[in-house]
């Protein structure tokens, strides 16, 4: 069970009495309460009907979605355990960036813009940051230039998250991690593309660097100069010409200069 000052204590009997619970329950939806923000809470309490689910602003859900009573119950309870945890001590202090603490991210990101929790994970939203807890492991990831306006859990089997930004929706795992395990992101960011690009060219001397985010110019491949390998039947008159019209259009396309152009084009009129 977990511990609570005296005054977290005084508060959760009383509750016990008025609401005709367990202390046992009542501080496990103090827990969940807490995990969600102080603002929603995710339950699975037998003596308040299994699994339900609450947000403050009066949406309840509860296994028995049509007892009313066992609604109103719920909700009342989670916002008094709310305002508890808003203006009392409930818990001892835990240290600032443990698990166990309100303030579970690195407290050098300050104070979250926003903050709250889904199922195992918890976030809290900072200017360029956002922290996510998953499983006890917090990491930081660099939000750049995305407004975020929610973070959400694909449903399923997997737990990969996203969230909502003026761009769509953005996968978490996209994101440059700035401090944490997380996940290794599937994609880089356009520089880190832009890098692999060059690596992976090197061998064809493009530059060694490219902060444009634009591909290397790709270097055109050296058209044949060698007349003799064109087949075309050089032993007649139209032979000739048909030859001498290949030749300018190898000189149009930059692959005979000028000099190479007008030799080959004299050395084949004097054939006809």
């Amino acid at each position: 069970m977990q511990q609570l000052t005296s005054a977290g204590q005084n508060i959760v009997n009383d509750l016990a009495q008025r609401y005709n619970l367990s202390q046992e329950a009542v501080i496990y939806m103090l827990g969940a309460v807490n995990q969600g923000g102080g603002s929603m809470a995710q339950f699975n309490c037998p003596e308040l009907g299994g699994s339900g689910q609450w947000m403050r602003g009066g949406m309840t859900m509860v296994g028995d979605m049509f007892n009313n009573g066992l609604k109103a119950t719920v909700d009342n309870l989670c916002n008094e355990l709310s305002n508890a945890l808003a203006n009392t001590q409930m818990f001892p202090p835990a240290p600032v960036g443990s698990r166990a603490s309100n303030q579970w991210w690195p407290g050098d990101l300050g104070s979250p813009s926003s903050s709250g929790a889904q199922n195992n994970i918890r976030y809290a939203v900072f200017p360029n940051r956002l922290a996510i807890e998953l499983n006890g492991q917090v990491t930081v990831y660099d939000t750049l230039d995305n407004n975020i306006g929610g973070v959400s859990q694909q449903q399923g089997g997997d737990t990969s998250l996203t969230f909502s930004s003026q761009y769509g929706t953005i996968a978490v795992d996209t994101l440059p991690i700035i401090s944490g395990a997380g996940i290794a992101p599937q994609k880089q960011t356009n520089f880190a593309q832009a890098s692999d690009v060059t690596n992976q060219n090197s061998n064809d001397n493009f530059s060694p660097a490219n902060t444009n985010n634009t591909m290397p110019e790709q270097i055109p491949e050296p058209m044949p100069n060698n007349m003799n390998n064109l087949s075309v039947d050089d032993s007649s008159t139209d032979g000739i010409i048909a030859l001498i019209e290949k030749i300018a259009k190898l000189h149009e396309s930059g692959a005979l200069t000028d000099d190479e152009f007008n030799t080959k084009k004299t050395e084949l009129l004097s054939r006809i």
